[in-house]
């Protein structure tokens, strides 16, 4: 892989995670596609980055597609599109395409597409005359199947395809990876003192177990990213009109760090740790996450996500949210705001971000629209 093409793999992995972090320390994990890590739609942006446990909807793909077995309509349909780095560039953004349909009460199939545009980049040469013209972009597909193994808890399995193509030279060849989620929902009313029914739920997703990436027909492989989301969330009605409901997320990178230059190692001995590190298997790699760090740098790639969704019967909603991430891990930390209306078949939202001003992820726009595909063949009876 030449240093123009690694310099353009590293940008868009910091693009997702670290692109205004000020050389943390100790090194974060790097990995290729790292839009598959990017909130695809404006309910679960507007919360933080938070859809564990969130009761299910039509961008559950996601976060965790096993909520799709508890999905009230029969089939839903979305799309969102969020510019991307809007205050840097201008032609960057990710499109995202879901839906899912429930064969009976307890299962149910699902499906997303997901493509990420990286805008048009000038390959120039070394006296800066442009000589090509590159449009990267990265797009993934994926199916999952979920099913009710009992009256409150359901799991999923979600297949996937990803292809990253950087466009950037002759030499590069683009690069393909195929991985799988795990995933588990669990939901359970809650009898309150004051008559109402309140519910709990929590929720993982296990995303991205696959295989590696390449981008030079399998000379450096990189991982993609690996990732654990766990979350729980409580839905308190006030009444039968007005629903307050909190949800928390917790995250961490299943991906092993590259190690870093020991104190008074050699340039040969670090090199063959290096070559060790770059040749561990993505299996390998989940459990090596876990412990290649000290246990405070460990709870340190840990991040959080925290939404407050308010709604009045079940057809306007008001939501807040707050992300943290530490600085070693690319310091993301910002609030999230966002609306929704719900009428009969159809449903729009949207979420925008506020970050401080030199973050280059302040005043990320959202806006998700979808679809009740049950509630239309309810019509048309």
């Amino acid at each position: 892989m030449n240093i123009f093409k690694s310099s353009c793999a590293a940008l868009l992995a910091l693009s997702a995670f670290n692109v205004y972090a000020e050389e943390p320390m100790p090194t974060p994990p790097l990995t290729g596609v790292s839009f598959l890590n990017i909130s695809p739609d404006a309910r679960g942006g507007a919360l933080g980055d938070v859809g564990a446990a969130t009761s299910p909807d039509i961008n559950a793909q996601y976060w965790n597609p096993s909520k799709y077995a508890f999905a009230e309509s029969r089939a839903g349909i979305g799309f969102t599109y969020t510019p991307w780095l809007s205050k840097l560039v201008s032609d960057i953004g990710l499109s995202n395409l879901t839906g899912y349909y429930k064969f009976d009460e307890i299962q149910s199939i699902s499906g997303s597409f997901r493509y990420f545009s990286l805008g048009k980049i000038d390959i120039t040469d070394e006296t800066g005359n442009i000589i090509n013209a590159a449009n990267p972009n990265e797009f993934a597909f994926d199916v999952a199947y979920a099913r009710q193994l009992s009256t409150k808890y359901s799991m999923g399995i979600t297949l996937r395809y990803t292809h990253s193509n950087l466009d950037v030279d002759e030499e590069s060849s683009a690069g393909n990876a195929f991985s799988a989620d795990i995933s588990g929902y669990f939901q359970t009313p809650v009898y309150l003192l004051n008559g109402q029914d309140a519910q709990f739920s929590w929720g993982f997703d296990v995303s991205n177990i696959g295989t590696k990436i390449s981008y030079d027909n399998g000379s450096i492989s990189n991982f993609i990213p690996t990732n654990l989301r766990l979350g729980a969330s409580f839905l308190y009605p006030f009444n039968d009109y007005n629903k307050l409901a909190l949800s928390l997320d917790f995250n961490k990178l299943l991906v092993p760090a590259p190690p870093m230059q020991r104190e008074g190692e050699t340039e040969i001995d670090y090199q063959e740790r290096m070559q060790n590190y770059r040749d561990m298997s993505p299996i390998k790699g989940i459990f090596k996450s876990f412990g290649d760090r000290s246990f405070s740098n460990e709870i340190k790639e840990i991040n959080l996500g925290i939404g407050a969704e308010y709604s009045y019967n079940d057809q306007f909603f008001a939501r807040m949210g707050y992300h943290y991430e530490s600085e070693m891990m690319g310091n993301r930390r910002f609030f999230s705001f966002g609306a929704g209306v719900k009428l009969n078949i159809f449903q729009v939202d949207a979420s925008y971000l506020v970050a401080s001003q030199n973050n280059p992820l302040d005043q990320t726009f959202r806006i998700s629209i979808g679809f009740d595909l049950g509630g239309i063949r309810g019509l048309m009876r």
